[in-house]
């Protein structure tokens, strides 16, 4: 195949003081919170889930290739923004596409895991593990990566409870915006007062107070989508004692029926999103690196009901704002002719997307490669 290179346990009472300073205070589920103090420059990592296995095939389309349209039809844009003379972003992707153009974004198509099956659960299972088969380990590849940086590096979720990307030997803190009023200065001062003296729960107290800093102002952020949520994970990575590695969760790309309208509002607070997190980084987007990748791909062609089913290979983004050199699109491209098909309906796999990241996150911290892929292959 010729290759196109685009190129302690938890007793009822700690329970209880979880509960008090997160419903109170964050709206995060009753986790205890620990979050690396971070130094101005450090790297930072984000991990953006597309759950509901996203439309690679629109995402980045292939319009080079002549069995798009055959395969496709209405779900083929003709106002798609190119990228090259074979690959163009989905129209809903402008602000994305301005960050390709200036070298501070890439994808990579046609890629993988090494699931072959086509159920969310235990895709996404294996996208978050890393391991060779759904539920076989309990920890997550990027929790596998987090004893390899530097002591006191620290992660963190946009969500009520910690990933399983993110789970391992490293405490993981959770965020999830309270829509409650903010709490009275002088309650905090009186709890604190009476936390102080209590060996369990004073430390507690102490990282909720933390998290609170981190969080300023964003007590009441909708985080939905969109640009709020990039600002939000702007301020959760840059704030004093920010998190080193975020991952952030979103849903609503399973799209059977009636793709063409779901995934352009998808897309658009993807593009929102992602623009809302470079510029709410500033400087600091030169040391942070994004991937945003979904459990598989979907059928190539179009189905009765103007949607597309579960596939396989997919296209997954890789942004940042110090990417080494290389092409806009990087893909060993499989073609989309019948007998070129994965099981003769989806974009065949011809790159391991979980290597591929392993060796993008080695490579933004200086790590090792190879002490970096034995801790993935560590989950099979």
């Amino acid at each position: 195949m010729m290759a196109r290179t685009h190129s302690l346990p938890i007793t009822r009472r700690r329970l209880l003081a979880g509960t008090l300073a997160s419903s109170a205070l964050l709206g995060t589920s009753a986790v205890p919170l620990s979050i690396a103090r971070a130094a101005t420059g450090r790297r930072k990592f984000v991990f953006v889930i597309q759950r509901g296995a996203a439309d690679g095939l629109a995402i980045v389309q292939p319009h080079g290739d002549r069995n798009l349209r055959d395969l496709r039809g209405a779900l083929v844009d003709d106002d798609a923004l190119r990228l090259d003379g074979f690959f163009a972003l989905h129209p809903a992707l402008a602000g994305t596409a301005g960050l390709f153009h200036s070298g501070e974004a890439r994808a990579w198509h046609a890629v993988a895991t090494n699931y072959r099956e086509r159920s969310h659960f235990e895709a996404q299972n294996v996208l978050e593990t890393g391991g060779e088969r759904a539920y076989a380990v309990n920890t997550g590849w990027l929790g596998r990566m987090m004893p390899l940086l530097p002591e006191g590096t620290g992660a963190m979720a946009v969500s009520a409870t910690a990933p399983m990307a993110l789970r391992g030997s490293v405490p993981v803190a959770t965020y999830t915006p309270n829509r409650l009023p903010d709490p009275n200065e002088d309650l905090l001062a009186r709890l604190a007062i009476m936390y102080a003296e209590d060996a369990q729960l004073g430390p507690m107290w102490d990282e909720a107070m933390r998290t609170r800093m981190v969080t300023g102002g964003l007590g009441n952020t909708a985080a939905g989508g969109g640009a709020d949520l990039g600002q939000l994970a702007a301020t959760l990575l840059a704030g004093e004692g920010g998190a080193d590695v975020l991952m952030i969760e979103t849903g609503g790309w399973d799209t059977h029926r009636a793709q063409q309208r779901a995934l352009a509002g998808q897309l658009s607070a993807m593009d929102s999103l992602l623009v809302a997190l470079r510029q709410g980084l500033g400087a600091a987007w030169a040391d942070t690196l994004v991937l945003v990748a979904t459990e598989f791909g979907r059928t190539a062609a179009i189905n009765g009901t103007m949607g597309t089913d579960h596939g396989t290979a997919s296209a997954a983004l890789l942004l940042g704002g110090s990417l080494p050199a290389g092409e806009m699109v990087e893909s060993d491209w499989p073609g989309l002719s019948r007998n070129q098909l994965y099981d003769g309906r989806d974009l065949r796999p011809t790159g391991d997307l979980l290597s591929m990241a392993t060796r993008a996150f080695a490579a933004h911290f200086g790590l090792e490669r190879d002490r970096a892929l034995a801790a993935l292959s560590a989950g099979q």
